[in-house]
C-alpha cells in the first residue's frame, strides 16, 4: 500500500502538471477530492467455449470451477447504453470506445445538438455514473467531434470501427500518464444529464506511445542480472526475488523504474538460478478496479515446478548445452528445397508412454527420444531412411492442463480396462472421472510460450527441462529428422488478474487479448483470442520464434489457427527468422519452414480485423497451409459433418454404406466434384494450374469450387500446400474408413484403403503430412477428439502387436451422440486388423515414401514445373449398366 499511495501522490502530480492550474476556458477539468469509494460493480460474466482441445475454468475472483459453456459470443447491452439510469450505472463495465491514436477517440455514439462529450480519467478506478453524472474523476477533458472521420492508417488497422465517430483529444493532454487510469468517456444532452457512457479500449494509443524494440525480459553480463518489462498502464512494478521455487519469502523485493512503457532494474549476479515474480499494480478493465497482480515474465525462459515462479536462466551458459550442441546446425539432415519436406506428426507422451523399451523415468518425455534401440526410435529411423525429414511435435511449450509434478497425477489400472469388451461405457467413464489430473492433455492451452513444458521432462526443477529438450533436438537431428514445434500464439489459457494461468492480461490488462467492440475477450478460438495486430503482441510472437530457433534449433513452426494472426505478423516472423545464421546465431534461419491452419473465421474472417493468414491471403508468401479440400474429397463430407457421409477413397457410389446421400444423381455429382478437388490437390492445390475437370472443361485450380462455393486451390507455389487426410483432430485414417465403408466389407479392404489414402498424400505434390500411426492403422476406438483422453485412447504400439481398436466406447463428452454408430463397429471382431495387416501397411508405407523419394518429379518446386509435367485424365469406370466418366 505504500507504493501505490506514493506513486498516487506522484502520478497525481503528474496529472496536474500536464497544462498547470486550468485556465478557466480550458478543456481540462481537474477534481479536487473524490467521493467516498463506490460500490464494486460486478463485470460481465466471463463465459469460456470449450475447445476441441482443452477445458478452461470460469473465472471468477474466488476460486476457479469447471465449465462446459460454449456460446459463440457474450450477451451485451445494445451498442449506444440506454439512458435508464441503472443501465448508465453499470455502462463502464463495457469498453466500446476506442482510443485509437493519442489525437483520435473512435466511439460509435450520438452527440445530440448543444450537446458535448468528455473524456474521464481517475487513477484510483473511482467513476461511476450517477443521476446523470460521471463522478470520481481526476481529469474531466472535452472532446469535439473530427468531421474528418476515422483516418485510413487507423481503418487499416483497426477496421471493425471504420464507420465510428472521430473525437479529437487535446494536444495538451499528457496520454501517457492518463494510460494508467481508468477511462470512460460520456456524451451530455442539452439538459447537461449523462446520455451515454462508456470505458475505453486502448492498444491503438499504446501502440502509437509505447512501440518498443529494445531488451526485455532477464538478461545476464557477467556483473549482473537485469530484468525489462513492458507495462506501460502499470502504476507499480516490483519484482520478488526467491532463493528457490518453494522459499515462503522473498530474499529481495525490488522496485522497478520506468522509462517510457518500461520497467527495468539491475540485479544482483546472485539471481541466476533463483526465482521471481512480477507484483504489478495496475487498472484492469474486467473488474474496474486497480489490482496487485502477481505474474510470471512474459518473457520467462524457464519455471518453477508449480509454474508460479519464473525461474532466472541464462540460455547462453555452456552447462546448459549437451555435448555437441554448438557444432549441430553444421550436423543437420539437409534440405535443399522445401518442397523435398514430408512430415509426420507426433506427440511427446504418445511416442513412449507405452513404449515398454523405454525406461520408466523417461516414458512420456523429451529423453525416450535419445535412446537409440528402443521401439520407438527404432520405427522413427525406418520412416527417416524411406523420406520423412521432419517430426512435427504437438504443443511442448508451458500448458496448462497437466502438472508438471508427476507425483500429483492420477492414472488407472490399464489391466483392468484390458479385461473390459471391445463396447463397453466402463474405459471411457474411468479415464474421463480423472482426465484432468493424470498425466495427458495435446497441450493446446497456453499458458507461457517460451518456456518447455516441464512434464515431459524427467525433472521440472531448474533448468533440466532445457537440457533434456535440446537433447531431444539433438537426438532426432542425428538420426535425419528435423523438428517442427506446434506453437498456439492464436490464443492464451487464462485472462484477468487473479487466475494462476493468467500472465499477458495482468501486466498489461486488455491489450494483449483481442476485445469485441463492447470491450470484452473475443472466443472464436475457443478462448481467448490474442491480438496479433497490436504491435507488442507481434513483437513478442516473432521474439518467442527466435528463442526457439536461436536457443533450441528447431526447424520449422507450425502455427495453430494461423487464419486468426495477421499476414504481416506470418510474413515479420518468416523474415525474421530467416535472417538467422549459423555463424551469428547457430542455426541456419533459411532452412526453417513455417505453415499452420489458415481457417478463415471468426471476428478475423473476410479480414474483419485487418488481412489475415488465411489460406487466399498467404499465397505467394511461401508460408504454408493445411489443404483440407484434398481431406474433405477423399475422406467425405467434413469432420463437421455427418459421420457416414462417404467420399472418394470410402466408398461414395460404388460402395453404398446405407447413408442417404441425396440420390444417385448426387452421388455422381459428388464424385465427379471430389475427384476434381482430389486433382486440384495432387497437383500442389496451385490457383493456376490448368487441368480438364469432370464436366472436360479446362479450367484452373481456382476456378474449381467447394460445396460452399470458394475456390479449392489457393496456392502460388507447391511448397505452400499441406496436403493430408488426418490429423491429431478429428478420428484417425483408419477410423475414419472403418466408420463411412459397409460394415460388410473386410478388414483387409479396409487397410487396402488406409493405404491408398496415404498413397495419394505421399505421390501428390506438394508437402504431404502424416499423423503418427497413420502407417501403422492407428486408432482411438473412434475417439473424435482425444486431446483429454489419456494414454489409454491415445496409445501407440511400436511393436505392432496391436492398433488400438475397440479398446471401448470413446468419451461421452464428445462422441456420445454418435454411440449408436461406432458400438456394433467396435463390438464386432471382423473389424480389428491383426499383426500382419499392421506389418503389410507400415511396408506398403514405407514402399510409397521410398517412391516419392527415388524421384524429383513427385516434388517438383514451381508452379510453372508442375503444369509442365503434371496430366492428368478423366478416367472411365463401369457401374454395372453404363460406362461413365468421373
Amino acid at each position: 500500500m505504500m507504493v501505490l499511495t506514493s506513486l498516487s501522490s506522484s502520478l497525481l502530480s503528474s496529472l496536474s502538471s500536464l497544462t498547470g492550474p486550468p485556465p478557466s476556458n480550458s478543456n481540462v477539468y481537474f477534481s479536487s477530492s473524490l467521493p467516498s469509494p463506490r460500490r464494486r460493480l460486478n463485470p460481465e460474466p466471463n463465459h469460456h467455449h470449450r475447445n476441441r482441445h482443452l477445458s478452461l475454468p470460469l473465472l471468477s475472483r474466488t476460486s476457479p470451477t469447471r465449465s462446459i459453456h460454449c456460446s459463440s459470443s457474450f450477451s451485451s447491452m445494445p451498442l449506444e447504453v440506454s439512458t435508464s439510469p441503472s443501465q448508465l450505472q453499470d455502462s463502464l463495465l463495457y469498453s466500446r470506445a476506442f482510443w485509437v491514436t493519442q489525437s483520435i477517440i473512435a466511439w460509435n455514439a450520438d452527440v445530440v445538438r448543444d450537446g458535448s462529450c468528455y473524456l474521464y480519467a481517475s487513477q484510483t478506478a473511482a467513476l461511476s455514473v450517477t443521476d446523470g453524472e460521471v463522478e470520481g474523476h481526476d481529469f474531466k477533458i472535452k472532446l469535439e467531434e473530427d468531421s474528418g472521420g476515422i483516418p485510413q492508417n487507423v481503418i487499416a488497422k483497426f477496421p471493425h470501427v471504420r464507420d465510428y465517430k472521430a473525437f479529437k483529444v487535446p494536444s495538451t493532454v499528457d496520454a501517457k500518464s492518463l494510460v494508467k487510469c481508468q477511462l470512460a468517456v460520456a456524451t451530455f444532452g442539452s439538459d447537461g444529464k449523462c446520455s451515454y457512457a462508456t470505458g475505453l479500449q486502448l492498444s491503438g494509443v499504446l501502440d502509437e506511445l509505447f512501440a518498443y524494440d529494445g531488451p526485455l525480459g532477464a538478461h545476464y553480463s557477467e556483473d549482473a542480472v537485469s530484468l525489462y518489462l513492458w507495462a506501460p498502464t502499470a502504476q507499480a512494478v516490483c519484482a520478488c526475488v526467491y532463493k528457490n521455487a518453494n522459499s515462503r519469502d522473498p530474499v529481495e523485493v525490488v522496485q522497478l523504474k520506468e522509462v517510457n512503457g518500461v520497467w527495468s532494474v539491475e540485479g544482483s549476479k546472485d539471481w541466476e538460478g533463483c526465482y521471481y515474480v512480477y507484483e504489478v499494480s495496475v487498472y484492469h478493465p474486467s473488474t474496474l478496479h486497480v489490482e496487485k497482480c502477481y505474474a510470471n515474465d512474459p518473457y520467462a525462459r524457464g519455471l518453477s515446478p508449480d509454474s508460479q515462479r519464473t525461474l532466472f536462466v541464462n540460455l547462453d551458459s555452456d552447462t546448459l548445452k549437451p555435448e555437441g550442441w554448438e557444432k549441430l546446425a553444421d550436423e543437420k539432415p539437409i534440405i535443399l528445397s522445401f518442397s523435398d519436406i514430408s512430415i509426420y506428426e507426433l506427440h511427446v507422451r504418445d511416442f513412449s508412454a507405452n513404449d515398454h523399451t523405454v525406461h520408466p523415468d523417461f516414458q512420456g518425455g523429451y529423453l525416450a527420444f535419445t535412446l537409440e534401440d528402443s521401439a520407438g526410435v527404432l520405427h522413427l529411423k525406418k520412416l527417416s531412411n524411406a523420406g520423412i525429414t521432419h517430426v512435427h511435435l504437438l504443443p511442448t511449450f508451458q500448458f496448462a492442463g497437466v502438472d508438471d509434478v508427476k507425483e500429483n497425477w492420477k492414472c488407472v489400472d490399464s489391466t483392468v480396462l484390458e479385461k473390459l469388451p471391445p463396447d463397453s461405457t466402463e474405459q471411457q467413464a474411468q479415464i474421463t472421472l480423472i482426465q484432468d489430473d493424470d498425466g495427458y492433455n495435446w497441450g493446446y492451452n497456453p499458458v507461457l510460450w517460451g518456456v518447455p513444458k516441464g512434464s515431459y521432462a524427467s525433472n521440472p526443477s531448474g533448468s533440466c527441462r532445457t537440457i533434456e529438450f535440446r537433447k531431444m533436438v539433438q537426438a532426432l537431428n542425428h538420426i535425419g529428422l528435423r523438428v517442427v514445434l506446434d506453437v498456439v500464439y492464436n490464443h492464451l489459457h487464462g485472462n484477468g488478474p487473479f487466475d494462476e494461468n493468467s500472465v499477458l492480461d495482468k501486466i498489461v490488462p486488455g491489450y494483449y487479448l483481442r476485445r469485441n467492440t463492447d470491450g470484452f475477450i473475443e472466443h472464436s478460438t475457443c478462448v481467448n483470442n490474442t491480438a496479433s495486430e497490436h504491435y507488442m503482441v507481434e513483437r513478442m510472437i516473432i521474439d518467442d520464434m527466435l528463442n526457439w530457433a536461436g536457443n533450441y534449433k528447431v526447424d520449422g513452426f507450425r502455427f495453430d489457427l494461423m487464419g486468426h494472426i495477421m499476414k504481416s505478423t506470418m510474413v515479420k516472423a518468416k523474415d525474421a527468422v530467416n535472417r538467422l545464421t549459423k555463424e551469428r546465431d547457430g542455426i541456419d534461419g533459411s532452412s526453417v519452414y513455417i505453415y499452420g491452419e489458415g481457417w478463415d473465421f471468426g471476428e478475423v474472417a473476410n479480414n474483419g480485423r485487418g488481412i489475415n493468414a488465411s489460406q487466399f491471403n498467404v499465397g505467394g508468401t511461401g508460408i504454408g497451409s493445411f489443404n483440407d479440400r484434398i481431406r474433405d474429397a477423399m475422406l467425405g463430407g467434413s469432420p463437421f459433418g455427418h459421420p457416414l457421409q462417404q467420399g472418394f477413397v470410402t466408398g461414395l457410389m460404388l460402395q453404398p454404406n446405407g447413408h442417404d446421400h441425396g440420390g444417385k444423381d448426387v452421388e455422381e455429382l459428388m464424385l465427379s466434384a471430389a475427384k476434381d478437388h482430389i486433382q486440384v490437390g495432387m497437383a500442389g492445390n496451385l490457383r493456376d494450374y490448368v487441368l480438364t475437370n469432370s464436366d472436360g472443361k479446362e479450367v484452373k485450380g481456382m476456378e474449381v469450387l467447394t460445396y460452399g462455393g470458394a475456390p479449392v486451390a489457393y496456392a502460388l507455389h507447391p511448397a505452400e500446400t499441406i496436403n493430408y487426410v488426418s490429423a491429431h483432430d478429428n478420428e484417425t485414417l483408419f477410423d475414419v474408413v472403418s466408420m463411412k465403408t459397409p460394415m460388410e466389407i473386410s478388414v483387409d479392404e479396409r487397410c487396402r484403403l488406409n493405404h491408398l489414402a496415404s498413397s495419394v498424400i505421399a505421390l501428390s505434390q506438394g508437402i504431404p503430412f502424416f499423423h503418427s500411426g497413420d502407417e501403422m492403422l492407428r486408432s482411438k476406438s473412434l475417439d473424435r477428439d482425444s486431446y483429454n483422453s489419456g494414454d489409454w485412447f491415445n496409445r501407440l504400439d511400436f511393436t505392432y502387436n496391436s492398433n488400438n481398436w475397440g479398446v471401448g466406447l470413446p468419451p461421452k463428452q464428445k462422441n456420445e451422440k454418435h454411440w449408436p454408430l461406432i458400438r456394433p463397429r467396435l463390438a464386432d471382431p471382423s473389424f480389428k486388423p491383426q499383426k500382419n495387416h499392421i506389418l503389410a501397411a507400415i511396408n506398403n508405407f514405407l514402399d510409397v515414401l521410398q517412391i516419392r523419394y527415388s524421384s524429383p518429379l513427385f516434388r517438383l518446386t514451381t508452379a510453372n514445373a508442375i503444369q509442365v509435367r503434371i496430366f492428368s485424365y478423366n478416367l472411365l469406370i463401369w457401374d454395372g449398366f453404363e460406362i461413365k466418366h468421373v
